[in-house]
């Protein structure tokens, strides 16, 4: 069965922050995710995990001023030093906080930069980045998302992000492949899961439409979960979702991959 963490910045949005460890640990989760650690101090979040027994998962690279829309600076010429500043801070987060691997968000394209400009910054960023993670022992991850939620953002496609990879040429430079950004921009989950299996580091999940939790929608989760069995996926899934009414109500789908 895949193992999967709850996403804090998603999942028991209702309660404030670090009241969602020990709610996400009474639903049954023993992992967590979560875009960003820094609005907190390290020992804020760390007691919150040790309390509740989880383990920190993933969280993301500063991702640029998120309250004023931007999604990520990995793709940005002009804001590289700035870039190698965050991944400093994350590897500092991540190594108090027991986290394996981080995700950098390529970001939208900016006015006046051209695709091949903006290809080779994001390029030379994760080189930067996947060095200075590597040396922490950390994976580095890159997501896909998609242009319909994001306009302009720069990685959009598996094979794309494929490309990236070999072109950095970083061992632990792995794809975020989340299911809902994957399925709005090009279907095909379960051949292209199979395809780039061993680049994929980790997986994300909602439903589509309406980015709301697994049954909802159309995307037929439970062949999924057994699909990801069958071709020996060891990761785990991060439950990346707007739940349609509170988190609880809607964890029954939860209720039955366990059974």
């Amino acid at each position: 069965m895949p193992r999967f963490a709850a996403n804090l910045t998603m999942l028991f949005n209702e309660a404030p922050f670090l009241d969602r460890f020990e709610r996400a640990a009474n639903a049954g989760f023993d992992a967590v995710e979560f875009l960003f650690p820094y609005a907190y101090k390290v020992e804020e979040i760390k007691q919150r995990l040790n309390d509740n027994g989880l383990t920190l998962i993933l969280h993301n690279l500063p991702a640029g001023d998120w309250d004023a829309g931007e999604r990520g600076i990995a793709c940005h010429p002009d804001r590289v030093e700035e870039f190698k500043a965050g991944v400093a801070g994350a590897i500092e987060y991540a190594l108090a906080l027991g986290v394996k691997q981080l995700n950098c968000l390529a970001g939208k394209v900016p006015a006046g930069v051209s695709e091949a400009q903006a290809r080779e910054t994001f390029v030379s960023n994760l080189t930067f980045a996947a060095a200075a993670l590597k040396a922490a022992g950390l994976k580095l991850l890159i997501e896909p998302i998609n242009t319909f939620d994001i306009p302009g953002f720069f990685l959009n496609r598996t094979a794309q992000a494929a490309g990236i990879l070999a072109e950095v040429g970083a061992d632990n430079l792995f794809i975020q492949y989340d299911i809902y950004h994957a399925q709005r921009m090009e279907g095909e989950l379960a051949a292209t899961v199979q395809r780039y299996l061993p680049l994929i580091g980790h997986i994300q999940l909602a439903d589509n439409p309406g980015r709301n939790e697994p049954g909802t929608g159309e995307i037929n989760y439970p062949f999924l979960f057994e699909y990801l069995d069958r071709i020996q996926y060891s990761g785990w899934i991060g439950c990346e979702y707007k739940p349609a009414t509170t988190t609880e109500a809607g964890l029954a789908w939860l209720q039955r991959v366990a059974q």
